[in-house]
């Protein structure tokens, strides 16, 4: 592989990075030679797991379970950044929560819940970490096909993730003359427990894999090679973009 791609040396942050889509990208960031910080909040095993498969390999990797969606976890995340003593290179902001229900059901608890941890934590860890980063550091928010389309009861979560898009767009801007990325990550249907999670996904994954020109669902190997492309220094001239990976599926008849 091309140096450039490499993520040598550098210190990435993975928020809900040992589950799903983030566990794929701190397995490739570890693989790749980054030391990953790891953000979890609730299943410790696998979260453990983890950590001692990546180890094994001889690669690095810390965990520092916190919830984010609250100001404390915040901190304490920040804590175990700062006691690292490492410069940032890469932020992955791959955490995400949200209430699958039609509008009717919905509540200004599940709004400002959602919100709290896909957009809020997502701002307030882009300025505390404002000091760490190195020149030439990438930011990255995984986002998903809601932030543009509609789908049933995802609404609050679609929302979240334009939200999420918009923000780094702003960001992107802004940053770059500190010589700081930031670019997001759409992600098309992943098999994973959030996809599990959402009223009828047999049909839906089902639906969405017809859809698709590759005839098949998005793996999270595959978003998390993009993301190790956004983080690298291969990407120097990508800013202010969403990358989407999704086999296709939104340019495609009836996508």
């Amino acid at each position: 592989m091309d140096d450039l791609f490499s993520l040598e040396g550098k210190y990435i942050i993975v928020t809900g990075g040992t589950r799903g889509i983030g566990k794929a990208i701190t397995s490739r960031f570890a693989n790749a030679g980054a030391t990953v910080l790891a953000n979890y909040v609730r299943d410790v095993r696998s979260a453990e797991a983890l950590q001692d498969a990546i180890k094994k390999q001889g690669l690095s990797i810390q965990l520092c379970r916190a919830d984010l969606a609250n100001s404390k976890g915040v901190e304490k995340l920040m804590n175990e950044i700062e006691k690292s003593e490492k410069e940032v290179s890469g932020f992955v902001h791959c955490a995400a929560t949200g209430v699958h229900r039609p509008i009717h059901e919905l509540t200004t608890r599940h709004f400002d819940w959602t919100f709290s941890l896909n957009v809020r934590a997502y701002f307030q860890l882009v300025k505390l970490l404002l000091p760490k980063f190195v020149e030439g550091a990438s930011i990255v928010a995984i986002s998903s096909t809601g932030a543009e389309r509609a789908e049933p009861t995802y609404s609050l979560v679609g929302a979240s993730k334009g939200a999420l898009e918009s923000l780094s767009r702003h960001l992107a801007v802004e940053l770059a003359p500190k010589q700081i990325r930031v670019n997001n990550l759409s992600a098309g249907a992943v098999l994973t427990d959030a996809w599990k999670a959402l009223p009828d996904s047999e049909n839906r994954l089902a639906e969405r894999i017809r859809r698709s020109p590759n005839g098949r669902l998005t793996t999270p190997s595959e978003v998390a090679w993009a993301a190790q492309f956004l983080c690298s220094d291969a990407s120097s001239g990508v800013n202010g973009h969403t990358l989407v990976v999704d086999g296709g599926e939104r340019i495609s008849e009836g996508g």
